[in-house]
């Protein structure tokens, strides 16, 4: 007999878009394989996706939890509200609704502020601030229509220190600017059994750490309480807590996911 008031698959049936999970690196590809054991049929949004890279995930996630799944990969640009709204409609058209919309899609430059072009600050800002917004617009308006859904943002502690680790300055500002829209979601579509809840990774195993040297991450880990980097899979967990039903009255949350390194 199955137990309804604690099941086990935490998003079963549920249908979850993910951005930025092209690369199995990532955290956003470690976020799709962890929602798809717990149950959730997926859409993966990735301005790289192409026929062989959807392939090579849906094996690959398959593979890693031993089970067929229901996975949409699409290509999509954040950038552009349009492409946002063609990519949503075609989910719509497949699934018929969404459940839930989880921001992975993001990019660095790590680079001292006088040395910051205006083309540099102008695809940092497009891309992880205005990239989010796009998106959640997009996705707001269904869960606007069926008065239920779920974001999760992903920010960083960038956003919330200043810098000072990988990115630099535009990149912290539009990360800062991510935990702000969260939180103004959250604000303004609670009424309607919207939740919106940010995260604020440091120092996950992804390829955002392949610019530093050895001694250079060497020197940040000794900072780190824990005395480590975080795994894509650690990170993932706190989006399904965010996602499902566990975390039912959470909105407008900063969740900080970072080894301790910035207790506060």
């Amino acid at each position: 007999m199955k137990n309804n008031k604690y099941p086990h698959l935490q998003l079963e049936n549920k249908v979850c878009v993910i951005t930025g999970a092209a690369s199995i690196r990532s955290i956003g590809y470690g976020t799709a394989e962890l929602f798809a054991a717990h149950g959730a049929k997926l859409i993966i949004l990735d301005l790289a996706m192409n026929e062989q890279i959807a392939n090579d995930l849906i094996n690959q996630i398959e593979t890693q939890i031993g089970k067929k799944t229901e996975i949409v990969c699409l290509q999509c640009d954040v950038r552009s509200t349009d492409s946002c709204d063609d990519a949503i409609q075609k989910v719509i058209s497949h699934f018929g609704t969404i459940d839930c919309l989880v921001n992975c899609a993001g990019i660095v430059k790590s680079e001292g502020m006088l040395s910051i072009s205006e083309a540099d600050y102008d695809l940092i800002m497009d891309v992880n601030l205005k990239g989010t917004f796009n998106i959640c617009k997009s996705v707001l308006k269904v869960f606007v229509e069926k008065q239920a859904g779920v974001i999760v943002n992903l920010a960083s502690l960038a956003g919330q220190r200043g810098g000072g680790l990988v990115g630099g300055s535009h990149y912290a500002a539009s990360k800062g600017g991510v935990i702000s829209l969260t939180k103004s979601i959250a604000r303004e579509f609670a009424p309607m059994n919207i939740r919106a809840n940010v995260i604020c990774p440091a120092m996950i195993e992804t390829p955002m750490l392949d610019g530093l040297s050895a001694e250079q991450l060497d020197n940040v880990i000794a900072g780190i309480p824990l005395k480590r980097v975080g795994k894509t899979s650690e990170l993932a967990g706190a989006c399904l807590f965010l996602a499902s039903d566990l975390s039912g009255f959470v909105t407008g949350a900063t969740i900080d996911v970072n080894g301790g390194i910035h207790i506060h």
